[in-house]
């Protein structure tokens, strides 16, 4: 007979390969989190506006329903929502030993080789694969393709577990190149406080920047200290150290972590999963090098993440002083942190709120829950390959915990 804890790992199994079965069914494609830019009908107009670009980008971005479908928005395949996708078919081809996790895993590795940007000085990954439009003053629209540290960081680790996994090195041989990206691409630079890296490169180059992402640097960070877990390389972790030197140094009194240095290049605070993410890099740091540099700075973002980022149901806020939107994204960067940390009785929590307050069935998860309204419709990468990926990662935890 089954234990009670069995049934529940045998029915998060479920939950997790149907949620990678509707992403498979669909080829992993579909909207994005601010993919209005694709609309077919701005692709039409004669000029590009910078107004008109943000009109139409923040409106179908906040709208309570999904718009795209009206705006005729192009469903695409993310960049880093294919490698979410395969390390989350990774994970429970390693779980069950079923091959068509194996296969799906080794298409999409594939399909981030090929789709990589080949400007970039190594491996540098790819973008959202569609374009953004910001405030900047010249008033141009960011191209899909440029690559970002962020996206970058997930493939080089999916390349990374594809390659013992699958037993395929060439994966790890392109890997290993994307420490060239880091320090050449993204402009790594010594400072006084350690080091910090760009968010993104752009062909022709990285410019100097007038302020820098903090969950960024950390996830620059995380991506080096993957390497240097692979290949023993000392420069990798001294420089994965560096960085995460810069970002403790910008903790605040709470805890927690603005998004930008200096805060007033953001208007977002201490939200949720951007400060998981540094957490996550943080505990990274110590399971690679069993060191206790960070300890004290992680037992107060801790403090911080589990207590003003959460309510005790599990259900993730916002950030440190609103409870709504409470975000899908949110809840899975939740779950993977608490597994990481062996706490998997409230990450089980997050699951349980999740799959309460967000789950449509058939392995659809929706977007936001709001004060007064549930946001009921699907992003592809932000729901399905966030929530694939966190699942994966939670029975991961629990089988190593044997």
């Amino acid at each position: 007979m089954t234990t009670p804890l069995e049934r529940d790992q045998q029915s998060t199994l479920r939950l997790c390969t149907d949620v990678l079965s509707y992403a498979s069914e669909r080829d992993y494609t579909g909207w994005d989190y601010a993919d209005g830019l694709s609309s077919a009908y701005l692709d039409r107009l004669p000029v590009e506006s910078k107004l008109v670009n943000l009109g139409v980008q923040e409106v179908i971005k906040r709208a309570p329903i999904n718009l795209r479908p009206i705006f005729a928005v192009e469903q695409r395949r993310n960049y880093k929502g294919a490698a979410l996708f395969a390390l989350a078919n990774l994970d429970v081809y390693e779980l069950t030993g079923e091959k068509r996790y194996a296969r799906e895993a080794r298409s999409l590795l594939e399909w981030l080789l090929e789709t990589q940007n080949e400007w970039c000085t190594g491996f540098g990954g790819g973008g959202h694969r569609h374009p953004l439009q910001d405030l900047s003053s010249d008033g141009a629209s960011t191209p899909g393709e440029v690559s970002g540290v962020v996206s970058t960081s997930y493939a080089v680790r999916a390349l990374l577990c594809g390659a013992n996994a699958l037993a395929e090195p060439r994966y790890a041989d392109v890997a290993r190149t994307a420490s060239q990206f880091v320090f050449e691409d993204l402009a790594y630079t010594e400072i006084d406080e350690g080091a910090r890296i760009n968010y993104t490169a752009s062909r022709g180059g990285s410019s100097e920047r007038d302020s820098y992402t903090l969950n960024a640097n950390a996830l620059g960070a995380r991506l080096l200290l993957d390497l240097y877990d692979d290949s023993g390389e000392r420069r990798l972790l001294e420089a994965a150290t560096a960085i995460l030197d810069y970002v403790t140094s910008k903790q605040t009194a709470l805890g927690g972590w603005m998004y930008t240095d200096p805060p007033t290049a953001s208007h977002l605070s201490m939200d949720n999963f951007h400060n998981g993410f540094i957490v996550e890099s943080l505990v990274r740091h110590h399971d690679v090098t069993d060191e206790d540099r960070y300890d004290a700075t992680l037992e107060r973002a801790l403090e911080f993440y589990r207590h003003r980022l959460f309510d005790d149901d599990g259900a993730p806020r916002w950030d440190e002083s609103s409870s709504y939107p409470r975000d899908i994204h949110a809840a899975a960067q939740g779950i993977v942190v608490f597994s990481e940390l062996d706490d998997i009785a409230f990450a089980r929590r997050i699951i349980d709120w999740t799959r309460d307050a967000l789950y449509a069935g058939d392995g659809q998860f929706y977007y936001q829950q709001r004060r007064w309204y549930t946001k009921r419709f699907t992003l592809m990468r932000w729901c399905q390959a966030w929530m694939a990926y966190a699942l994966s990662r939670h029975l991961w935890r629990i089988r190593l915990r044997g």
